[in-house]
């Protein structure tokens, strides 16, 4: 008997304290019991008409990924690919946005090689896609000596698979087509810590 008044106190006393925004949470409140209700009503509504419900999923999904590519965009790390996220995949795009590349340039500069040896031109052409590949290794090599130095260095405990890779794929697009965008601009210092 004295038992189920205290266990009743107990709830009470826990539903009076305020609700807090936890670090993991919706990032939302949750909806009143009335908005609840209104949409469900909402969507049974919308059920019993075919075109309606279609037409409300189609906004649904395009609301969704609209809000997706965004994320990606600002890099979120909630939205991004398993091969974007971790602090070490971070910095790894981080140390690639603020150096200029030579393998961003690669593309433009073999086009045009390919369109000056279709005119005729060929001795030019043929010249400029040699330097371009050349110029394009030794950037690149110069390239991943300094990053894993840097990797090591910062991240001595993690895994460094394949992060030459994603450095050289990144380098490879030209700066305002890279996904997820560029965070740091050209020359600005990295910060220590990325964790």
């Amino acid at each position: 008997m004295f038992r189920r008044q205290k266990s009743e106190a107990a709830p009470a006393a826990v539903a009076e304290q305020p609700a807090t925004t936890k670090p993991g949470g919706k990032g939302r409140p949750t909806p009143s019991r009335r908005e609840a209700e209104a949409a469900a009503r909402a969507r049974a509504k919308a059920a019993l008409d075919p075109r309606a419900s279609k037409k409300q999923q189609r906004q649904y999904r395009a609301e969704r990924s609209r809000t997706i590519r965004q994320a990606i965009k600002d890099g979120d790390e909630r939205y991004l690919p398993k091969r974007d996220q971790g602090p070490v995949r971070r910095f790894v795009r981080d140390y690639v946005d603020t150096r200029l590349s030579m393998a961003e340039f690669a593309l433009p500069l073999l086009f045009a090689s390919l369109l000056l040896t279709s005119a005729n031109a060929t001795v030019l052409g043929s010249a400029i896609m040699q330097g371009t590949l050349i110029i394009v290794v030794v950037d690149s090599l110069f390239l991943r000596w300094r990053m894993r130095k840097e990797l090591k260095r910062r991240f001595p405990d993690d895994s460094l698979k394949g992060t030459t890779t994603y450095a050289f794929m990144r380098t490879l697009q030209m700066r305002f087509l890279r996904l997820p965008k560029p965070q740091r601009k050209l020359g600005e210092p990295l910060p220590e810590h990325y964790r």
